[in-house]
């Protein structure tokens, strides 16, 4: 998800509730680009995940489908409205749904395998909230588990159809990126910013 440049969960949900409805239709073609960003995370049968910051759920099939039946898809964000638009998009048969804070996950320490997070990192105002949220994500996954920043769209092209300039401080650049990472229990193995995708691969220290 791309949102409000803020780490205040209220603004967040109230960005993303008045969207929720709409969401899907707004961006209808980016199913490709998420079962993309989805493989990138070489998952396996039987394998854990969560899709944090879900929003509609747009990657829950694809997440599902590569972790087989055997495996454990949940899907957790902020924001009742994007939850119950993933419901009626019929997506809950693909994972379990959670209304939770990124930074307070209601998990166990290493419980999963790896976490896919589109546009996550973009919504947030400062690397304080970027280091709160990624070290959370770390807590929950295992030594040696994944994870995946991804965006349909890379920096250059999104910024230039919301009418901004790129900026030295965006957190999603990877001279910011590599180091909050690193901080937060994380090494960044891929890093590609190009006009239809963002990925930002990152292996769990150990």
């Amino acid at each position: 998800m791309t949102g409000p440049q803020t780490s205040r969960p209220h603004d967040v949900r109230a960005f993303f509730g008045a969207r929720a409805a709409g969401w899907d239709a707004k961006f209808p073609d980016d199913g490709p680009a998420y079962a993309g960003g989805v493989a990138a995370l070489r998952l396996r049968e039987g394998q854990r995940v969560l899709d944090a910051g879900c929003g509609t759920g747009r990657a829950l099939t694809a997440l599902r489908t590569a972790v087989g039946p055997g495996g454990t898809v949940l899907g957790a964000d902020l924001t009742p409205e994007m939850l119950a638009a993933a419901v009626r998009a019929g997506r809950d048969a693909c994972a379990g749904l959670l209304l939770a804070d990124v930074t307070r996950l209601p998990l166990p320490s290493a419980a999963l395998d790896a976490v896919f997070a589109a546009g996550l990192v973009s919504h947030l105002a400062d690397s304080a909230a970027g280091l709160a949220e990624l070290a959370e994500l770390a807590r929950v996954v295992r030594p040696g588990g994944r994870l995946a920043l991804f965006h349909p769209v890379g920096r250059a092209a999104l910024a230039a159809r919301k009418g901004h300039p790129l900026t030295p401080d965006d957190l999603r650049a990877e001279p910011n990126l590599r180091p909050l990472l690193a901080d937060s229990g994380w090494d960044l193995v891929q890093y590609v910013d190009e006009d239809d995708r963002y990925l930002a691969l990152a292996v769990r220290q150990g």
